[in-house]
C-alpha cells in the first residue's frame, strides 16, 4: 500500500469532500481514485476494501478506513484538530455531527424529485436550528472550541461556504459566523484550496448525480 493518503470516492463532493477540507487544512498530500463504473466499485467489493460495502474509503497509515465520521475523526485526532482534553473533543463532536447532519441535506439535493421544497427546508432549518447555535458560539472566540483551530471549525466553514452558494444573502443576519468566515479564507491552506484548479470539487452537477445513480444501480430521483 503506499505511503501516500489515496481517497475512492465519486469525482464530486458528497460525503468525501469533508475530509478533502480536512486533509488539505492539516497540510496533507492526497491521490484520489475516482469510481466511475459499476466495474470499478464491485472490484472494491470483491477486494474486501469496503466494510459494509461502502464508500467513502480513505487508504491511510496502511488501512482502509470506511464510514465518514470515522476517517474524519481519526485525520482529526492525528494531525491535532480535535481539541485538547475530552471536555473539547465531546463540543467539536457536536458541533462537529450538527453541521454533517445538515450538509446531508445540501448533497441530497441532486437526487431528490423535489429539491425547490428540499432548498426550502434547508434554508429554513440553517436559519432557525443550526446557524443561530455557531452565531452564538462565535460571540467573542476566534475559533469554535479551546481557542484553537478544530476540524469543527473547518466543517463550519465548509457548510457556510456551501449555503451561500444556494442562498447568497443567508448570513446577513449572522455577523459573527461572516467574520469567522473572513479569518478562516486567510489561512493560506484553505486560500489556496479555495482558488481554481485546487482539489476542491465543485458543486454537483448532472453527470455526478448520474454516475452515482449507475454505479449504485439507483434511479433517478429518488423519493
Amino acid at each position: 500500500m503506499s505511503g501516500k493518503v489515496i481517497l475512492h470516492y465519486f469525482n464530486g463532493r458528497g460525503k468525501m469532500e469533508s475530509i478533502r477540507w480536512l486533509l488539505t487544512v492539516a497540510g496533507v498530500e492526497f491521490d484520489e481514485q475516482y469510481i466511475t463504473t459499476r466495474e470499478q466499485y464491485e472490484k472494491l467489493l470483491s477486494d474486501g476494501s469496503l466494510m459494509f460495502q461502502q464508500v467513502p474509503m480513505v487508504e491511510i497509515d496502511d488501512m482502509k478506513l470506511i464510514q465518514t465520521k470515522a476517517i474524519f475523526k481519526y485525520i482529526a485526532e492525528k494531525y491535532n484538530l480535535h481539541g485538547k482534553d475530552l471536555k473539547d473533543r465531546v463540543m467539536i463532536d457536536m458541533y462537529s455531527e450538527g453541521l454533517m447532519d445538515h450538509m446531508e441535506m445540501i448533497m441530497k439535493l441532486p437526487f431528490v424529485s423535489d429539491p425547490k421544497s428540499q432548498l426550502d427546508s434547508i434554508q429554513s432549518k440553517a436559519k432557525e436550528r443550526y446557524l443561530p447555535v455557531f452565531e452564538k458560539a462565535l460571540g467573542a472566540p476566534v475559533y469554535l472550541v479551546g481557542g484553537k483551530l478544530s476540524c469543527a471549525d473547518v466543517l463550519l466553514l465548509e457548510c457556510t461556504l456551501m449555503l451561500e452558494e444556494k442562498f447568497p444573502a443567508i448570513l446577513a443576519d449572522f455577523p459573527n459566523i461572516k467574520s469567522f468566515q473572513g479569518r478562516m479564507t486567510q489561512i493560506p491552506s484553505i486560500a489556496k484550496f479555495l482558488q481554481p484548479g485546487s482539489k476542491r470539487k465543485p458543486q454537483p452537477d448532472e453527470v455526478y448525480s448520474k454516475t452515482v445513480m449507475e454505479v449504485f444501480k439507483f434511479t433517478l430521483p429518488l423519493p
